[in-house]
């Protein structure tokens, strides 16, 4: 009565999802019984739907299930050397997992509750009482013939899920190397001047993204930027802003000019359907002066020497929104000890253990006088500050951060 061909999951499936009736046919169930004339009576009930085969014991049950593939268990409780509990527990632990996962229906002569609990605890999917009824026996059999087909279809579906996780696992890192390539190096020298700077994706790319040029008078221009969203997909609207930034950097002087180029070009390529924040800053060599421009990039904020903390506000709406020609600059005096942060908007979403977010202003007043400090000592100080308050070495998005300390 052996069909030929199919293997686990195939056949499983065939059997509910072609057409013909013949196929439902092909599937295999074991009769498990030590009383020949028990297994004749269930082969004669299920033959002319099912491949049915027998066997006397779970000993050869065991090896026809390892040596012939998948197929439903039906299997006496009372049998001499390995009881129907014992049988369940041996296929339970078969090193081969469609042996193992086997669909197994009990037939018991027994009723009481402790029984029922230890044919389940044993493994057994389900139980029929005897005298068996064909009708019960048949609608069980579906029922976990079903199961047991939507667990092999869930376990190949997680395979390939696990195999797509992988291939994207693949591709963040590879896109993570590609951005750090393009992370700017260490900032060049400026008379009068120090730098600090911090980058912390929240995954392996992240959608922020710093840069700076210096012009052959000793001028530099910081470029910062924040794409909508996380991953790779905000990581190449932040790239295409630092490649614009560059590209304007050799033509424009001023922080305005700059951002108009930018918001141009961008407008251009995305047509309104992508934004972006960013911001620039300008400062020159020995003079204690920044021009700040922002488009939709929280405030600049300026530690003053004296602990004062003032803000230079975005004076126009993020990249993308077609505003062009309207950036407008903001020139900060500065006197030695004083200075500078830009930043994303990471920096200041994180939320204490009473759900409070810290925001502009509780940011600010974590913005100390610099003293002594060096931009990036300053710099590091702040951002443990703000994990701190969120009890958490984690943050809830992407952090770009540049400090600016002017020394005199």
């Amino acid at each position: 009565m052996r069909s030929a061909g199919g293997g686990g999951t195939n056949r499983w499936y065939n059997y509910f999802m072609q057409n013909e009736p013949e196929e439902h046919a092909r599937l295999r169930i074991l009769i498990t019984d030590d009383d020949p004339a028990g297994r004749m009576l269930l082969t004669r009930m299920l033959e002319d739907d099912y491949e049915v085969e027998q066997c006397a014991d779970g000993f050869e049950l065991v090896q026809m299930l390892e040596g012939s593939g998948p197929a439903l268990v039906v299997l006496d409780y009372q049998m001499p050397d390995l009881n129907g509990a014992e049988v369940c527990e041996l296929i339970r632990t078969s090193r081969d997992p469609e042996v193992a996962q086997s669909p197994i229906i009990l037939l018991t002569a027994h009723s009481n509750s402790q029984h029922e609990i230890e044919c389940l605890r044993a493994g057994a999917d389900d139980f029929v009482t005897k005298p068996v009824n064909l009708a019960v026996l048949r609608a069980r059999i579906e029922t976990h013939l079903r199961l047991h087909m939507l667990r092999n279809q869930l376990r190949a579906q997680n395979i390939e899920l696990e195999k797509w996780r992988g291939r994207h696992e693949e591709d963040l890192e590879a896109a993570r190397l590609t951005q750090q390539a393009i992370l700017p190096g260490p900032l060049p020298p400026v008379a009068g001047w120090s730098f600090g700077a911090q980058y912390h994706p929240l995954m392996q790319v992240g959608g922020d993204m710093y840069d700076w040029a210096q012009r052959s008078d000793g001028t530099l221009l910081v470029w910062m930027s924040d794409a909508t969203g996380h991953g790779a997909s905000a990581a190449l609207l932040t790239t295409l802003s630092k490649l614009l930034f560059r590209h304007a950097v050799a033509e424009r002087a001023g922080a305005a000019a700059l951002m108009d180029y930018v918001e141009r070009e961008f407008q251009a390529v995305f047509k309104g359907h992508s934004f972006m924040t960013a911001g620039c800053l300008v400062l020159s060599p020995g003079v204690g002066r920044v021009t700040f421009c922002g488009a939709g990039q929280p405030p600049l904020l300026v530690a003053r020497r004296d602990g004062r903390v003032e803000a230079l506000r975005s004076a126009q709406p993020p990249l993308g929104l077609n505003v062009v020609g309207a950036s407008i600059e903001e020139v900060c005096e500065l006197e030695p000890g004083d200075a500078i942060l830009l930043y994303t908007d990471g920096l200041y979403e994180m939320q204490n253990a009473a759900g409070e977010r810290m925001g502009h202003e509780g940011l600010a007043g974590l913005l100390t006088p610099a003293g002594s400090e060096d931009a990036e000592a300053w710099l590091l100080r702040i951002i443990e500050k703000a994990t701190a308050y969120a009890e958490s070495v984690s943050f809830p998005d992407d952090i770009a951060a540049f400090a600016v300390i002017y020394k005199g």
